[in-house]
This record gives structure tokens, sequence and C-alpha cells, in this order.
């Protein structure tokens, strides 16, 4: 844990932990090298405990496929397999060799060269535990240190051959109740497997059936809490990270889950008929309002599926389920998304990289982090700028159009430390701004359209937004991006105060909203969401839009304006509060004439003369003839071109910007 979260969480008298710290999903490659390749999650194995689930995402034979849990009770050179009846398996490929206190190394030995997900559980009181004992014959109780209810649970003997047994608090008769984990059969009961004893805050109760129980043998349980309102995670030790629940399709074979978070992890099991286990993920692909999610089924053996008839989408709040036959009934155990404190460092949430750099492995565009936003282009070439999201990956949007969103089969983001799924280019002139979403800095929320006076879009930035951008992604007649910013008001309706907008695809300055019943906003956003109108633009029935929140957190990123003095002696500093200079600046006159969208950046430099700059709302090449901004300390310095239109320094003319240490 950082010594800011510490602090953080010491001045609110507790000692929460934050998501990140009890969980993570986790891609990597496994080459043709049989070493161990060693996983950094930042979970501490090593001295808290817990449990790795890997699963390899391709078909290459038998052995590399199968679901592989290994766990700190049992130590390393042990493995499980969800989708067998296998004993424990000693000294095993594919497990785990090493528990750290950063993550764990993971032992091929086949070779394989295959993609893998791991998902990395950390015991903590209401989050996970694990527990091994030794069977009986008869029943007994099973003490846990859960801290909480159990919300579901996985009951594996190891000494010998069986089912792996799962109980979830969900279940009809949560005393007998049971299903197969291995297996896609129904919900089911019998008195034997729990001695018709539903389990409790301390412990769980076994009866005399052998997959639970039989004398003599040994048992491994994994334990995942339920939080209802009882979470003690986050800076103030009172968030919810983790849901247990059950949900039933209705006429039109769909669902809406409200979690109270998105999420990042999904397991599901349909109870009322047989149907796969299914784990969806954010990180290999669960976006919002599209099917096309890759699942991976812990009862087989089977690759990653990559779309299908039916599955699961995120939204802010939870999550939906599409296109299955209706009176379905699902149980879930679903895990919060992402970090629950701000980010300490700029470089942790935003990156700048050229594509076609020296690496001869995806991505093309490196970050060092897992990214949510991506946008790129050619430097030396009329181009697009390209607008890319984890939310709808294998889309894109232009933000020097208006145009709806499109297919593109290279913009994945199912990498920790970049985006683009292409590993060499001829060009090296593609450059590539990345984002990550993290309170108090940068969000992304999809949603779709309703034509109500008044709609609320809930949002997880924790504060207000400062910054909004946001498009229609699929009507055809697309229209503009809409910007909302703090400097230009916004607007309240036919009784309130008019303010403005602006559109990301155009150089038009502010231009007023007008006094309709469609305008595109309807009242100040807050910590919790933002309020649109019915506009084409924001919130249309039959489309789907999305929208990128951006704000001020100190010493990493600032949302702004000032007012051109018409200078050019470079005497004109924009104090960001950064101690190390602006690496992205983002400038666009507000009021006055037409002016364009000006992106600087330190990769292709801010520097004391010719700066290189970028213009978001065309396809012109780079261009380096004058002197618009130069680097400060504390952010950055405007007025060294001439005072003319299309400058960054015009006496009189109100400028928003964006950037970001």
């Amino acid at each position: 844990m950082s010594n800011i979260k510490k602090l953080m969480m010491s001045a609110a008298g507790g000692g929460s932990l934050d998501v990140d710290e009890v969980f993570s999903t986790y891609l990597f490659y496994s080459s043709n090298n049989i070493s161990p390749v060693t996983v950094t999650n930042n979970i501490d194995l090593a001295g808290e405990g817990g449990m790795v689930w890997v699963k390899s995402r391709t078909d290459a034979g038998a052995n590399p496929t199968q679901n592989n849990i290994s766990d700190t009770e049992r130590g390393t050179g042990n493995k499980l397999i969800t989708n067998g009846t296998y004993a424990n398996i000693v000294n095993a490929y594919e497990n785990c060799s090493a528990f750290n206190s950063d993550g764990f190394a993971y032992s091929d030995g086949f070779g394989d060269g295959t993609n893998k997900a791991s998902w990395t559980f950390r015991k903590a009181p209401k989050f996970f535990d694990v527990v091994t004992y030794t069977g009986n014959g008869t029943s007994q109780t099973i003490s846990h240190n859960l801290g909480s209810d159990i919300g579901f649970m996985v009951v594996k003997k190891t000494s010998g051959t069986g089912h792996w047994i799962a109980w979830h608090k969900d279940f009809a008769d949560t005393a007998q109740g049971r299903l197969i984990l291995n297996l896609t059969s129904s919900y089911n009961f019998a008195t034997s497997y729990w001695n018709n004893t539903a389990p409790t805050s301390t412990g769980f109760t076994v009866g005399s059936n052998a997959n639970t129980n039989e004398s003599g043998a040994t048992y491994v349980a994994y334990l995942w809490a339920h939080n209802d309102g009882d979470g003690e995670f986050g800076p103030d030790g009172d968030q919810d990270i983790i849901k247990c629940g059950s949900y039933t399709t209705d006429g039109s074979g769909q669902a809406v889950v409200d979690l109270g978070f998105e999420p990042q992890f999904l397991l599901t099991k349909k109870t009322n008929s047989t149907g796969d286990w299914t784990i969806l993920d954010s990180m290999r692909g669960f976006p919002t309002f599209q099917l096309d999610n890759n699942k991976l089924y812990p009862n087989t053996s089977g690759a990653e599926v990559s779309g299908s008839s039916f599955g699961g989408s995120t939204y802010e709040s939870g999550f939906r389920w599409y296109n299955d036959l209706s009176g379905q009934t699902y149980i879930y155990m679903a895990i919060r998304r992402g970090s629950l404190f701000p980010p300490e460092s700029a470089t942790d949430v935003f990156a700048i990289d050229y594509g076609g750099n020296a690496s001869s492995t995806a991505p093309w565009f490196t970050s060092g982090f897992p990214v949510d936003l991506g946008i790129h282009t050619n430097k030396a070439s009329a181009n697009n700028r390209i607008v890319t999201s984890r939310l709808f990956q294998g889309k894109y949007l232009k933000a020097n159009e208006n145009h709806s969103e499109s297919n593109i089969s290279g913009a994945k983001f199912d990498f920790m430390d970049g985006f683009y799924n292409l590993s060499t280019s001829t060009s090296t002139d593609t450059i590539g701004w990345m984002w990550k979403r993290a309170p108090g800095f940068f969000d992304v929320v999809a949603w779709e359209g309703t034509s109500e006076f008044s709609t609320t879009i809930n949002h997880n930035l924790g504060v207000i937004p400062e910054m909004m951008w946001i498009k229609n992604r699929n009507k055809q007649t697309a229209p503009s991006w809409a910007v909302y910013h703090k400097a230009i008001g916004t607007y309240y309706g036919p009784s309130g105060t008019t303010g403005g907008v602006l559109t990301l695809n155009t150089s038009s300055a502010v231009h007023d909203t007008g006094v309709n019943s469609t305008s595109w906003w309807r009242g100040v956003p807050d910590e919790d969401a933002f309020y649109l109108g019915a506009s084409d633009e924001t919130c249309q029935t039959g489309s789907s839009y999305i929208g990128y929140l951006f704000a001020t957190l100190p010493g990493i990123s600032k949302v702004g304006s000032y007012t051109g003095d018409g200078t050019s002696n470079s005497s004109k500093v924009i104090d960001c509060g950064f101690t190390s200079g602006a690496r992205f600046v983002l400038i666009k006159a507000a009021t006055g004439e037409a002016n364009n969208w000006f992106v600087f950046d330190t990769e292709r430099g801010i520097v004391a003369g010719f700066d290189a700059r970028l213009i978001l709302n065309l396809t012109n090449t780079e261009a380096v003839n004058a002197d618009y901004i130069d680097p400060h300390n504390s952010g950055f310095i405007v007025g060294a071109a001439s005072n003319t239109v299309n400058a960054v320094n015009v006496s009189g003319v109100t400028y928003i910007f964006y950037a970001v240490a």
C-alpha cells in the first residue's frame, strides 16, 4: 500500500483496503520459454495469502487450456482444475511456482506460447478467504475468517477425485442447495452436502457427502463475501466491492442488475436449466451496451469465446444481460472496477507514445498501465484523429468528424501496458495519447438515449466533472461532439440561465444552446451525475452515447481557463499547480472568432522556441512554424505567438484548456 493511501486511511480513522489490493485481472503471455513468468499485480500473496486462477485464452491443446487454481494454503507446485474432477496435482506444469508480496510466478512447463488470463483473490475480511480441512464422514462445522456472511463458496476434495460443489446465498434452499462448478447441470439440493445447515458468518457445515466430507479426505474451500452497504473498503472504509446475487431475464430475455458500482469481473451461472458457468472481465473485453464480450468458461477447457448470441455488458452502476430466453434465472458474483483512491502520479494514469517503437510485440502504443481511452493520429500526413475506448473496444470515433462509430479490428484494449493490437508498422509518426480511469482524474460513461426532458447519467469520477466530451455513437446522420466546460456554463431550461456549448470536431466558438426543450445540458454536473436534455447530441432515443469526463486533480491534471492579454514576451504563465511542467496541453478559444483545438505535448516538444502542434478538429499534418507555448514548472506559458486569430493569447479572448503533468 502506498504512503498516500496509508495517510488517507489514517485521516479517515480506518484501515480500509483498495479494490486493487485484493483483486486483480492480469493478462500475460506464456512464450515457448518454459521458465516461470513473473506477474506483478501488486497483490500481497506472500504476506496475506490468497488464490490464483489462470486460464489460457487460446486453444493450444488439452493441457494449456485448463482452468488452473493455485492457493497459498496448499502451497506452490500444487494445482486444481475446475473443469474436471481431478485430485490435487503436485509439481505439475501450469501452476504457481511462487507467491510474492506483489504477485506471483507462474510455471508453464509446456512452452505452449499462449495468451493467459489470471484472476488473483487476496484473503481479506469481507472479500475472500481460503480454508482447508480434513473430512470426518459424518458432519462438522468448518471455521472461516471472512468476517461476514458468505456470498458464494466452492468446495473441492484435494486428496481424490470429486466434483466442485458450489453454494450461493441466493439459492432457494440455502441449507441444501448446490451447483457443480465443473458441470453445466442446473441447481439441485441434497441434505448430505451441507448437513441441512446454512453457513454463518463464522463457519460452514458439511455433511456426509464424499464431495464435501469423506472421512480422512482433504478439502479446500474458497469463500467470497457479499457486501450490502457494509463493505469496509476505500478511503473512508465504507465502500462495497463485491456483490453476490441473482437475476431472472424478462420477456425479452434481458435483465438489468444494479450493483451500486461498475463491475470489472463477473462470474455467472444459470440455475433453472443447464448452461455453462461464464467469466467476463473488463481487461479482456466487457464493453457497455454491446455484446462484443470475451467469455471464458470454468467448466470447460475451451478457448475464449468472442461475442455470442447472448451475454453481459457493464454500465456505470451494474451490468445488463442480453438476448437470452425469457424466464432464465442466474446467480452471480461481481467485483467492483478500479481503484477507490485517486492516483498519486500522472504517469500512472496518462501516457504519450509513438506507434512503431522498437518492441516487436503488441500493443503498438505503450503506456505502463491498462488504457481506458486512446487517441491517436499520424502527425506527418493528413490523418483522422482516432478515438477508441475500452468500453466500446473494437470500434472507433473521429474527434475531427461528426460521423458515427465504425469497426476497427486493431483497437483492442486487452493489454496490461497499452492499447492497439499491432506489433509492427512502417510508420513511426503515429502519436498516441492514453488515459486510465481513476477517481478525481478521468472517467468514461456510456448510456442509451431516452429523449426525456431531463435525464440523469451517473458517473464514477468521484468529483464534479469540469470538462465533458459527449458523442452520439450510432446515428447515421450523427451530430457533432458536444463539449461541456465549467468556464462556459450550462443550461437549465426555459426558466433557467443559458450557457453554452463547444463542439470538438469544429473550430466554432461557444454558442448558445437556445431556449427550447431539447437543450443539451439540464443542469450543473455534480460528483455523482450529470444531467442531459433530449438533443441528438446528448440523449435521443435510439442512439447510444459515450462520454469522457475530465477533472482537476492537484499536481496531476488541470481543467481551467484564462483570458488572453495579447502579449508576446512569454509573460503569460498558466499555473496548473504542477512541479515539473505539463506533458500534455489542449487549448481552445471559447469566445471570439473561430479557433481550433490545439494539442501540444512533450513527446513532440514543448520548448522555448517553435512548438510542434496538432489540431484535434482537423486532419492537418503537424505544424512547427511558430512559438505558441513555452514550458514552465507550474504548467505552461502562452503568448509567444503573435496577437492574431488562431493563436492562444489573443487579447480579450477566453480560452479553455486541459493539461496533464
